[in-house]
C-alpha cells in the first residue's frame, strides 16, 4: 500500500451546512510563500512554449521499518511535509522491513518504464544503503531507478539536532560554568559498517560547534561506546549537566532505550521536523542533478551541500 494525498472536498457549502475549514495561517508572510510555492509548483510542470512537461521522477522515501506504531505515523507525517513543499511530485513510501509496504512493492506498483528516485531515510552508510536497496532497485526491472545518498552527514540534520535539544529544555545561553559542566551524548543506532561511525561522529563535531559543548556520538548496538559508557566517561571528566540528543529519524526501541539513559534532559528524535523534508527533497534534487536528469523546480534551499 502506497501512501496517498488526503483527499479534500472544495467544493461550496450548501445552504444551511456548515462552511470548510479555513487553514490557519500564522502571517502574511507564510499566505505569500504558500501562493509563491502552489504557483512556482504549477508553473513548473508547464514550459516556455505551453507544452506540459513531463511528470518529474517519483520520490520514494525508503524507511528502515519498526514494531512501533508510532514510527510509521511519523514518516507518513514527514511525507504530508514534503508534498506540501512539492505538490505536484509523486511521492511514495517504501520499508526495508517490519512494515509495509515493503520497498519491492511500492516500486512494483509504479507505472512500467517510470523514474523513481530512492531516497533513505537513514543518517549514514552501512549495510541497507550499500546493499539492501540497491538490491531492490536493481530488481525493479520496470522502472529506472537512481538511489540517493543518505540523510547524513548534512548540516540541515545538525538544525533538526539543535531544535530538539532546545525542544527539551537545553538552553542556547549559559554561563561558563554551566558550559563547563554540559555536555551532550549524541545517540546513534550504530552499525559495523566503520564508515557509518565516520558519518555519525561528523554530526558530532557540527553540533559541538553550534552548541560550544562537546558531543560524544553513543551507539545502541554493534558498535562502541554505548551511551551509558559515554555518560560514564562524561562524568569522570566533570561534565555533569549531559543532555541525550535521539540521532533517529523516529521513536523505536533503539531511541526509548538511549532515552531512559538519560541523566539530565532527552531530546525528541529527528522525527518530522521541517528541515527533514527539506533534507529529503535536497537529497532527490542533488540524485538527479547529479544523473543529468532534473526536472521540475528547485528545492527549499538546504544549509549547505554534503
Amino acid at each position: 500500500m502506497t501512501a496517498s494525498n488526503p483527499s479534500r472536498d472544495e467544493s461550496s457549502f450548501r445552504p444551511g451546512g456548515r462552511p470548510p475549514r479555513a487553514v490557519p495561517l500564522d502571517s502574511t508572510a507564510q499566505l505569500m510563500n504558500a501562493i509563491s510555492s502552489q504557483l512556482g509548483s504549477q508553473l513548473s510542470l508547464v514550459s516556455l512554449n505551453g507544452a506540459r512537461r513531463p511528470a518529474p521522477p517519483a520520490l520514494v522515501l525508503v524507511g528502515h521499518g519498526s514494531r512501533d506504531p508510532r514510527a510509521l505515523s511519523t514518516v507518513r507525517t514527514l511525507i504530508d511535509r514534503v508534498r506540501e513543499l512539492r505538490p505536484h511530485l509523486p511521492v511514495h513510501l517504501g520499508h526495508i522491513e517490519l512494515n509495509e509496504p515493503l520497498l519491492p512493492d511500492t516500486l512494483a506498483a509504479l507505472q512500467d518504464d517510470s523514474r523513481a528516485v530512492l531516497v533513505p531515510l537513514l543518517l549514514s552508510r552501512g549495510y541497507h544503503v550499500k546493499q539492501d536497496i540497491p538490491d531492490a532497485a536493481a530488481a525493479a526491472t520496470r522502472v529506472r531507478t537512481h538511489v540517493a545518498a543518505p540523510l547524513g552527514p548534512h548540516p540541515l540534520l545538525v538544525e533538526t539536532l539543535h531544535a530538539r535539544l532546545t525542544e527539551a529544555g537545553w538552553r542556547t545561553r549559559m554561563s561558563d560554568s554551566a558550559r563547563r559542566a554540559s555536555a551532550v551524548v549524541l545517540a546513534a543506532a550504530g552499525s559495523r559498517d566503520p564508515e557509518s561511525a565516520v558519518d555519525t561522529r561528523r554530526i558530532a563535531q557540527l553540533l559541538a560547534e553550534r552548541l560550544g559543548v562537546p558531543v560524544v556520538p553513543a551507539y545502541a548496538s554493534a558498535a562502541a561506546p554505548t551511551v551509558p559508557a559515554a555518560l560514564r566517561a562524561l562524568a569522570a571528566r566533570g561534565r555533569h549537566r549531559v543532555a541525550v540528543a535521539s540521532y533517529f529519524t523516529a521513536p523505536g526501541r533503539f531511541a526509548t532505550a538511549c532515552a531512559e539513559a538519560a541523566p539530565w534532559i532527552a531530546a525528541a528524535p529527528l522525527g518530522a521536523h521541517p528541515a527533514m523534508a527539506r533534507l529529503v527533497l535536497h537529497r532527490y534534487d542533488q540524485t538527479l542533478a547529479a544523473t543529468g536528469s532534473a526536472t521540475g523546480p528547485a528545492s527549499v534551499p538546504a544549509l549547505a551541500t554534503a
